[in-house]
C-alpha cells in the first residue's frame, strides 16, 4: 500500500472512530507556544513554529493527537528600530474570536492564594488525509477572574519569574484538567515540548493517588530543545511554595529536593522517553545534563507550509504525492533546470517587493542575495560577518547583498546589542554594500525569506544551535545553506553539494568556540566559492539547488519526525510507512 493511500485510510478510520467515541486521542502535545498561521501571533520563533509543524504533520498522517498551549492576547510584541539602531517593543494586539472558537468548558487551578479559572479557545487542523487535529489555547482573561489574574495568559515569555511560574501551572495542570473536561479520557501519551508544561506530571500524580511514579513516567515523553541555560526554567522552592498549592509544592520538594525546581530535570525524571532535536544536540545534552538516555529525533518542517507557490506547483506537476510523502522529493534531481530557476526567481521577486515596501530599498535581482533570519540572541552571532567591514565590502560590492530579520527578547540586552551592531554596520556599509533589515520577523516574512534569498546564512557559536529549522525551510525551496556545522546542518551538509560549511568540523565535547576560524572561513568561501559559483556557473548552482531539495528536504520534514515519534516514543505502529 502506498503512503498516500495508507494516510487516507488511517485518516478516515480514525475520524470514524472519533465520531463514535469523541474522547479518543492517543497523544496530547503540550507546548508553551504554537505557531500555526500568521494571524495567530502565539509564537516567538523556532519552538512554536516546530510545534505547529508537528501538529500539521500529525493531521496529514492521521495521528490521533491534540495540541495545547496558552492564548497570548498581546502576542510576541511589535518591533520598531529607533535612530540609534535599538529595538523598541509594543504589544501585538489581536482578536482571538477572528481566528479561534471559544469553547464553553471551564476549569480552575490554584495560583498563590487564589483560584484562577481557565477557559479554552480552539482551532482544528485538517490534514491532507482529511483527519482533524484540534489545538486548544488556554485563557484567563475574562470577568470571573481577579483583575490580577486576568493577564496571566496575555504575554509570551513576559513578566517576572512568578509570572512565568504561574503560566506553567496554567499550561501543565490547567491544560490537563481542560483536556479531561473536554472528554479526553483515553490519552496514553503526554508529550512535553520543552519543560514548560512539566507540572502536568503533578496533575497525573494527583489523578492517580500520588503513589506510582513509574506509572506516571510511562505516560510522558519529553523533548529538550536547547543546550543554552537561559532556555531552561529553574524556580526556587520558596517561589514554588508561594505559587503552587501546598500539596503540589510538597510533592515537588519530595521529587526534586530543596535546591529548587528545574523544569528540564523534572522532564528527565518523569518521562519514559527523552530526546534532543538533532544528533549533536542529543550528544551535548547527555553530557551537560549527565543523562545518558537522551535519544535523537532531528527536527523537520511541514513541507506544504514552507514550500513557496512556485515550487509547490512544480512539485505537484513533477513529483505527485510529495505533500503526504515528502521523501519523494528525492526525485527533485530530475527536475528541469529552467523550471527550478524560474520558480526561484519568482520567489526572489516576491521577497524584493516586500523589502521595497518595508524599507524603501530596491534590491538588485541579479546579485547574490544572502539571508539571515532568526531570534536575535547573542550566541547566534548575527553580527559575526561584520568583523572586517572593508574586507566584506571588497568581497561583496557589486556582487552580493544581504537581508536580515529577527527579534531580540525584550529583556535580552545582549541580543539587542547584537541587533544594534547589525543595523549600525548596515548603515556604515551603504551605499557600497546593501544590507537591509526587515522588522517584525514572523511566519510571513520567514516564508518570503527562506524561499526568496539565494543563500541562507547561519553563524551560531558551536554547539549551542540545537537544531535550526529555518535552514530546513530553505531546502524545500532550493535555497542553499551556508552555515556553521552545528545542529541539523551536521547531518544535512555535503560540501558544495547541498551548500557550504563555515569553520572547522565540530569537536566532540560541549565547548567548541572558534570564532576567528569561523570568520576567516566565511570570508574566504564567500569570495572564492559562493559568489563565483552564483555569478559564473549557473548550471552548477541549479544542480546544488536540486541536491538540497532531493537530499535535505526529503529528510528534514515533520512527516519523518512524526513517524519517528510514533515509532520510538508514542508506541503507535505505522505499518507500511
Amino acid at each position: 500500500m502506498s503512503l498516500m493511500s495508507y494516510g487516507k485510510n488511517i485518516g478516515h478510520s480514525l475520524r470514524k472512530m472519533m465520531e463514535t467515541d469523541p474522547s479518543f486521542r492517543s497523544v496530547a502535545y503540550f507546548s508553551m507556544e504554537i505557531g500555526l498561521r500568521q494571524e495567530l501571533p502565539t509564537y516567538s520563533g523556532g519552538l512554536g513554529i516546530l510545534a505547529g509543524d508537528i501538529l500539521k504533520g500529525a493531521a496529514d498522517l492521521g495521528v490521533p493527537m491534540a495540541g495545547i498551549t496558552l492564548l497570548y492576547r498581546k502576542g510576541y510584541f511589535r518591533q520598531a528600530i529607533d535612530s540609534e539602531g535599538w529595538q523598541q517593543e509594543s504589544p501585538e494586539e489581536w482578536k482571538p474570536e477572528q481566528g479561534l472558537y471559544l469553547l464553553p468548558n471551564e476549569v480552575s487551578v490554584k495560583v498563590g492564594n487564589r483560584t484562577v479559572k481557565v477557559r479554552a479557545w480552539m482551532t482544528e487542523l485538517v490534514g491532507t488525509s482529511g483527519f482533524p487535529v484540534p489545538v486548544y489555547f488556554l485563557d484567563t482573561d475574562f470577568d470571573e477572574n481577579d483583575p490580577a489574574d486576568r493577564p496571566l495568559t496575555e504575554s509570551l515569555y513576559g513578566g517576572d519569574e512568578r509570572y512565568r511560574l504561574a503560566q506553567e501551572v496554567i499550561l501543565g495542570i490547567g491544560g490537563l484538567r481542560m483536556l479531561r473536561d473536554l472528554g479526553y479520557k483515553r490519552l496514553n501519551t503526554f508529550h512535553l515540548n520543552e519543560g514548560h508544561a512539566g507540572f502536568l506530571t503533578l496533575e497525573l500524580l494527583r489523578e492517580q493517588g500520588y503513589e506510582d511514579l513509574e506509572k506516571i513516567k510511562n505516560q510522558v515523553v519529553f523533548t529538550t530543545h536547547t543546550p543554552v541555560s537561559a532556555g531552561h526554567d529553574h524556580f526556587s522552592l520558596d517561589l514554588v511554595r508561594q505559587v503552587l498549592s501546598p500539596v503540589f509544592a510538597e510533592q515537588l520538594e519530595r521529587l526534586m529536593g530543596t535546591g529548587g525546581v528545574s523544569m528540564t530535570d523534572l522532564g528527565f525524571r518523569l518521562s519514559r522517553f527523552v530526546n534532543g532535536v538533532s544528533r549533536k544536540h542529543a550528544q551535548v545534552s547527555r553530557e551537560i545534563f549527565h543523562f545518558p538516555g537522551v535519544e535523537a529525533i532531528t527536527n523537520g518542517v511541514h513541507s506544504r507550509t514552507w514550500t513557496c507557490p512556485g515550487f509547490r506547483k512544480l512539485f505537484d506537476k513533477s513529483i505527485p504525492g510529495w505533500e503526504l510523502d515528502p521523501s519523494r522529493l528525492i526525485q527533485a534531481l530530475h527536475l528541469p533546470d529552467e523550471e527550478v530557476w524560474k520558480a526561484h526567481q519568482a520567489a526572489k521577486m516576491r521577497l524584493f517587493a516586500r523589502v521595497l515596501e518595508e524599507t524603501g530599498v530596491e534590491l538588485d535581482p541579479d546579485m547574490l542575495t544572502i539571508g539571515f533570519g532568526r531570534r536575535a540572541a547573542a550566541y547566534k552571532r548575527a553580527d559575526m560577518i561584520f568583523q572586517d567591514l572593508p574586507r566584506l565590502t571588497e568581497i561583496c560590492s557589486g556582487k552580493a547583498q544581504f537581508i536580515f530579520a529577527g527579534k531580540a527578547h525584550p529583556k535580552d540586552q545582549e541580543g539587542k546589542q547584537v541587533l544594534q551592531r547589525v543595523i549600525r554596520a548596515a548603515r556604515k556599509l551603504a551605499p557600497a554594500l546593501q544590507v537591509v533589515f526587515i522588522p517584525n520577523y514572523n511566519m510571513e516574512i520567514a516564508s518570503l525569506m527562506t524561499s526568496g534569498v539565494d543563500v541562507w546564512l547561519n553563524t551560531p557559536t558551536r554547539p549551542r544551535e540545537a537544531s535550526g529549522t529555518s535552514g530546513m525551510k530553505c531546502t524545500h525551496n532550493g535555497v542553499l545553506n551556508f552555515s556553521v556545522l552545528d545542529g541539523w546542518w551536521i547531518e544535512g551538509w555535503l560540501e558544495e553539494v547541498t551548500g557550504w560549511s563555515i569553520g572547522p568540523e565540530p569537536l566532540p565535547g560541549s565547548e567548541d568556540n572558534r570564532n576567528d576560524e569561523d570568520v576567516e572561513d566565511f570570508y574566504a568561501k564567500l569570495e572564492k566559492r559562493v559568489i563565483p559559483t552564483y555569478l559564473k556557473d549557473r548550471s552548477r548552482w541549479v544542480w546544488m539547488m536540486k541536491n538540497t531539495i532531493a537530499l535535505n528536504a526529503s529528510v528534514f520534514n515533520t512527516h519523518r519526525v512524526v513517524r519517528e515519534y510514533c515509532e520510538k516514543a508514542y508506541g503507535i505502529a505505522f505499518r507500511g510507512l
